[in-house]
């Protein structure tokens, strides 16, 4: 069978290149006879898997020697109470901007451990948008400051990082982390689920400033703790071997590509092929407001339920898969990640032109 363009928001489409060198390998990796499902983790290969893995990684992103850089699991939803947990434990105090699903499971968690302050709520727009910053309502001596940098559900991305000052920024960059360069000495930590631009699911990479390691709860449980995690090289236990071996290959795919700024490029003229149709066309339209737009994922509708379902179903036929929106918002959403060639995008617009002609 022909490999359909997979526009699902997470686990997420993978670069092809990297599915046919990983069946390469599958059985025997590298001549040591044996798949990396079945290698211990304490050997010598899959050190060198995850050396190699977090060493490109370090070049693409260019994260600075003084923060850490960990592999774990339980995905970025744990990290809502690992966050709180190892970092809100000077002040008590942490400032959130609520700008949908994840921010609310987030700011759930971080009121179990002490005062949060939400600072700005996009939710009166059903966020379709980013809300703007006023640093006046900031909190001064706040441990840190969370933001959700790409909100895969509505589509939304902050159009500039906010300064924070001394408070450490805070980042869930599931959605968007290696789409563009970042200027990683601007945040703190960053986190993210690895089932949308990195990998298969079951990992979460972090990268975290070492002076913020090591300031845990008394009862934060052990796997939780970042200093028990940097200590051990992220083996406290057994990690999820197999998705950091694919996140390596992920990471070569995008240095061999170029790099940060052409996956950057390359996402932006896919964006704008959808973009610019959605803003054009009689039938479909974007929700979202123009400056807080994703170029990860791309919300739309048509105003009627039942002709999204209608488009949603032949599109499927197309070949065009996993077009239906999130369940707490409908309609559709394309999710074109690095991954998403340019060819799907036309593809999925092509398809959208011939769908209007035929029911508008």
């Amino acid at each position: 069978m022909t490999r359909v363009y997979n526009f699902s928001a997470g686990p997420a489409t993978l670069p092809e290149e990297v599915l046919k060198k990983a069946a390469g390998e599958m059985t025997d990796y590298k001549g040591c006879g044996m798949s990396v499902m079945e290698m211990s983790h304490r050997g010598k290969e899959f050190q060198g898997i995850i050396d190699e893995a977090e060493a490109t990684l370090r070049a693409i992103m260019k994260i600075p020697e003084n923060y850490k850089v960990l592999f774990l699991q339980g995905g970025a939803s744990m990290q809502f109470a690992a966050v709180p947990m190892n970092l809100m434990t000077k002040n008590k105090k942490a400032d959130y901007v609520h700008t949908g699903q994840w921010t609310k499971k987030a700011i759930a968690e971080a009121k179990k451990h002490g005062e949060v302050n939400v600072v700005a709520s996009s939710e009166g727009d059903k966020f379709t948008r980013i809300p703007e910053l006023d640093p006046a309502t900031f909190t001064k001596d706040a441990d840190y400051f969370y933001i959700v940098t790409n909100n895969t559900i509505y589509g939304t991305v902050y159009p500039q990082i906010p300064d924070t000052g001394n408070v450490p920024l805070i980042a869930d960059m599931s959605s968007n982390i290696l789409s563009e360069p970042i200027d990683v000495t601007k945040f703190g930590m960053i986190f993210a689920g690895a089932q949308k631009n990195i990998g298969p699911a079951g990992l979460t990479i972090v990268i975290i400033r070492e002076d913020l390691i090591g300031n845990a709860v008394k009862n934060i449980p052990i796997l939780l703790d970042y200093q028990v995690q940097a200590k051990n090289g992220s083996m406290a236990n057994t990690p999820p071997c197999y998705s950091i071996y694919i996140a390596g290959l992920v990471f070569q795919w995008i240095k061999e590509k170029g790099g940060l700024a052409v996956m950057q490029k390359v996402n932006q003229d896919k964006a704008k092929i959808l973009y610019d149709y959605l803003d054009n066309s009689k039938l479909f339209k974007s929700p979202i407001e123009r400056l807080s737009r994703s170029l990860m994922n791309v919300p739309f509708v048509t105003g009627n339920e039942e002709l999204d379902k209608k488009f949603i179903a032949e599109a499927a036929e197309k070949g065009l898969k996993t077009l239906k929106g999130h369940r707490t918002v409908g309609g559709m959403r394309a999710s074109i990640y690095n991954a998403m060639p340019l060819e799907g995008v036309q593809a999925l617009v092509a398809f959208m032109q011939e769908f209007e002609k035929e029911n508008i």
